[in-house]
């Protein structure tokens, strides 16, 4: 829902434990994410549900992508609130925002993405080599997702944190700087 680049890095709206990964048991959707989690998630579907009515309309969603800057029709909201065979209401947004951080790769797969353009073993990555892979290698970004990507990428001056890039990727945090 909040981010369209959802495919390529999913979503930024989680925890700001350090390291904490949270449990994956139960059937319930709340058992996959700790109380942070939850609340912040909470906070998002506050903020795109205006009405307060504890549902997100195609209206809502149209509204929160011009908040963002980006003008949907409303052929693709309606396509958006689709996901959900109901209304959109906060226990179906959690769902969604589950699946969405669980399809991402397993940690280790993206470290080795990562890692074989951090030739130097620093744990960063240069903007230009960056934006070079995501421009000429597998599912190209366009200048807008690379734009977008770096508003929320975390930074070292002119070049990506990727070990706190992938946190966020699949965490969901803005994971503060590991000493």
């Amino acid at each position: 829902f909040v981010s369209p680049y959802l495919p390529h890095l999913n979503n930024n709206m989680a925890s700001k434990t350090k390291g904490k990964k949270p449990q994956r048991s139960g059937s319930s959707v709340f058992a996959n994410f700790d109380q942070q989690q939850i609340q912040e998630f909470k906070e998002a579907f506050t903020i795109i549900d205006q009405d307060r009515d504890g549902f997100i309309s195609e209206k809502e969603l149209k509204d929160m992508w011009a908040a963002l800057g980006i003008v949907q029709d409303d052929k693709y909201c309606k396509e958006m609130a689709k996901v959900s065979p109901g209304q959109i209401n906060f226990t179906a947004f959690l769902t969604f925002m589950g699946e969405k951080l669980a399809d991402t790769d397993p940690e280790d797969v993206l470290s080795n993405a990562f890692a074989c353009f951090d030739i130097d073993n620093t744990g960063v990555i240069p903007v230009a080599i960056f934006t070079n892979a995501l421009t000429q290698l597998g599912d190209r970004f366009s200048k807008e997702e690379i734009k977008q990507m770096y508003d929320v990428a975390p930074m070292k001056g002119d070049s990506v944190d990727w070990k706190r890039f992938i946190k966020l990727i699949k965490y969901g945090g803005d994971f503060e700087e590991e000493a």
